[in-house]
């Protein structure tokens, strides 16, 4: 079956969302542990409060103590206070810094769901889902490079429909586009998931069959058997003519579909099968 296409702006998205969300927890840890020393000193300012006051309450001091006891009580409040206020600031400051780092994630979230809808568009076609032929011929170029490094065969496999200008004008464009979008759906099932199918024009299409030999072509179009589309409740049979190419040592990619595409149409030129039925040499 044809796989996703996976692109450099989609890693890169999800680095920055995981950037975010490691500083949103480390801002959340700072959160916690300001409450936590906030309440140790808290406590540790009303000890040292109570240590002094107390004894000067419990029996009689000099005058000069008791005034030095009240000064330390007022300077342990003042500190108290303030320190108070410095936890109400850096609280307000990581409250800040906490939405304005989830309405970045929010935007990174629905910029990232935008960019894969729009790659998803630029590279499948509209109607049958299929890849386009700019991703056709981006991966044809990638499997020959494969090709190449490894030895390994592979198979270039051309369809165009028979007789579609004829279902168009007999049926209407719509009952056209759902035999567009049957073939499309038999297509998929016919690939395997390594194999690449697309859509490369009107009524064109190709699969792309890294690790397979020409003798193995037969096995796809024996899936593609019995083709027919419902319009209204009219079944539109259909047929295709195919013509493949096994990629040959040093071919560019535009020569090995010109072989794949010169046996299609001289299979085509040739009528040698029915409707609903093979054809292809």
């Amino acid at each position: 079956m044809v796989g996703p296409v996976s692109a450099p702006s989609d890693l890169l998205g999800d680095e920055r969302l995981h950037e975010i969300q490691q500083t949103v927890r480390r801002i959340e840890r700072r959160d916690w542990w300001l409450w936590c020393a906030a309440i140790v000193v808290m406590l540790l300012l009303v000890a040292a409060v109570a240590a002094l006051s107390v004894p000067a309450l419990l029996k009689e001091q000099e005058p000069a103590f008791q005034i030095n006891v009240s000064q330390s009580v007022r300077a342990l409040l003042a500190l108290v206070l303030l320190f108070s206020l410095h936890v109400v600031y850096q609280q307000i400051l990581i409250k800040r810094l906490r939405s304005h780092f989830a309405e970045q994630f929010n935007e990174i979230a629905r910029l990232q769901a935008s960019a894969q809808t729009y790659q998803s568009l630029a590279a499948t076609d509209s109607l049958t889902g299929l890849y386009n032929r700019r991703i056709a011929d981006q991966r044809m170029a990638e499997e020959i490079a494969r090709s190449r490094r490894h030895s390994s065969p592979l198979t270039v496999l051309a369809f165009d429909l028979d007789g579609f200008k004829q279902i168009n004008d007999s049926y209407g464009h719509a009952a056209g586009d759902l035999v567009l979008k049957e073939f499309a759906v038999r297509l998929k099932r016919a690939s395997r998931f390594t194999d690449v199918a697309a859509r490369t024009g009107g009524d064109e299409f190709l699969i792309l069959l890294p690790e397979c030999q020409t003798g193995q072509v037969e096995r796809v179009l024996a899936r593609l058997r019995d083709l027919e589309a419902s319009h209204n409740g009219v079944r539109i049979p259909f047929a295709f003519s195919a013509g493949w190419a096994e990629y040959q040592p040093n071919e560019s990619p535009q020569l090995l579909l010109e072989r794949a595409d010169r046996m299609l149409y001289e299979s085509k030129r040739s009528g040698n099968g029915q409707v609903g039925t093979l054809r292809g040499s």
